[in-house]
């Protein structure tokens, strides 16, 4: 099954007019939303901005507040023997819950996938090695079906947990893929793997790289091509959604299915709508995969930006363009001062000469917090000078005198093996 194209913004408004209600009246089945939501919507009208406004929007607080007994209870509105699997959530809410997802979903599911992965130029003939997490977290076995339905063979290597990082390497090599498949994270600790075996990663086979569930900065980017050789398409999804966009080949923003998804960009703390280029909190409503889990007006805390929203062309181009900036939760507080993980991110993987690193919040004398960043640097490099300079960056940039560890080469790589997500950033107090 595949959903067709629209054509104009005109398909779009209607599919927008007509799937809101839908997803309205299937929310207001579930117990969790018949509380919630205004007893007077007026659904006939529940397409206009102010009717449409009177809905709250949904908050991952709220869902910290049920249990996952209450979940199924009372969010969830399938009967068991519609469901055809459960999808673990992607970490937003603070602790794994696990969503049902219909026989029926699940097309629309495999669609947002394929879409990606074929707006990438992914197809028959290719061979795509997947070092997704290959279990109760949904985005390594359908990237692997899609894959598969598209006509690319599959390694089903999975993350480190499943298969080795070392073997991981060996396996590119022997097998050649074309393509490359995970976390933008784990595509830094291959790297690092590779490095430290003596591996060409950048001269391998793999000439497209496909990653998705973590942010992906321009520093990360840069430094993921550099290592692999090959070039970077992004995808935006969640756990609560579905992959909902990915980069074309412009490689500015993602084309967002807004036939499939209802977006709206928002002040973060007045929720009302933002202007044009001004960054807002996307809430999203499923359209389409509501069967089980009917997600409305739903904030995940991700701060987004719209780089385009008119109609460029054909084909996916009438899809509008969204850039993601980073999530809300992204950051801690040391002395006072707010140390942005992706701002932190970005001034770490711009220093070629730095192979990796996890940054550290500690308690430390006196109770004054420390920031400890450890650090591996690349054979090359002069280790003093690179000292030197990573601590102005960081008092220049943070206002911090951070305390600093250097690391043999291939010890993070070793320290982040089996992680789901690489942990760079960790809070100790």
């Amino acid at each position: 099954m595949s959903l067709t194209l629209p054509k104009s913004p005109a398909d779009i408004d209607v599919i927008h007019k007509k799937r809101r209600r839908t997803a309205v009246e299937a929310a207001l089945r579930a117990p969790f939303h018949q509380k919630r939501l205004p007893r007077n919507l007026q659904l006939d009208n529940i397409h206009e901005p102010e009717e449409w406004a009177k809905i709250p929007v949904l908050d991952k607080e709220e869902l910290r507040a049920l249990s996952p007994r209450e979940f199924m209870d009372d969010f969830n509105t399938a009967k068991r023997e519609d469901i055809q699997e459960f999808w673990r959530s992607g970490g937003s809410t603070g602790k794994p819950l696990f969503y049902p997802r219909t026989f029926k979903d699940m097309e629309y599911m495999f669609e947002g996938f394929r879409r990606g992965i074929a707006l990438a130029g992914i197809g028959h003939g290719d061979t795509a090695h997947i070092s997704y997490p290959l279990g109760i977290h949904p985005v390594g076995h359908v990237t692997a079906r899609v894959c598969q339905k598209l006509g690319a063979g599959v390694n089903w290597a999975g993350a480190g947990s499943s298969t080795p990082s070392a073997l991981q390497v060996e396996l590119i090599d022997q097998i050649r893929p074309t393509v490359w498949m995970g976390m933008s994270g784990y595509a830094l600790h291959l790297a690092n793997v590779a490095e430290a075996k003596g591996f060409d990663l950048a001269n391998s086979s793999v000439d497209k790289i496909l990653c998705s569930a973590e942010p992906m900065s321009n520093a990360k980017r840069v430094k993921i091509e550099r290592a692999w050789g090959a070039r970077v398409y992004d995808g935006f999804g969640m756990t609560e959604m579905c992959m909902m966009g990915a980069e074309d080949g412009l490689h500015d923003g993602f084309r967002m299915w807004t036939d499939m998804f209802y977006l709206e960009v928002l002040d973060p703390d007045t929720y009302m709508p933002v202007g044009n280029d001004e960054e807002g909190v996307l809430v999203t409503t499923a359209l389409w995969n509501i069967n089980a889990t009917p997600f409305i007006r739903w904030n995940a805390g991700d701060l987004v930006v719209w780089r385009s929203q008119g109609h460029e062309g054909d084909g996916y181009a009438i899809f509008p363009r969204l850039k993601h900036t980073h999530r809300t939760a992204g950051f801690f507080k040391v002395r006072g001062i707010n140390i942005t993980h992706s701002d932190f991110e970005d001034m770490m993987f711009a220093m070629g000469a730095i192979q990796d690193f996890k940054c550290e919040a500690t308690a430390g004398a006196g109770a004054l917090d420390v920031l400890r960043v450890s650090y591996e640097v690349k054979r090359s490099a002069d280790s003093k000078a690179l000292a030197d300079e990573l601590a102005q960056k960081i008092k220049h940039s943070f206002q911090l005198t951070a305390e600093l560890v250097a690391l043999e080469t291939g010890a993070l790589a070793k320290e982040f093996e089996g992680a789901v997500k690489a942990p760079r950033f960790q809070d100790h107090r």
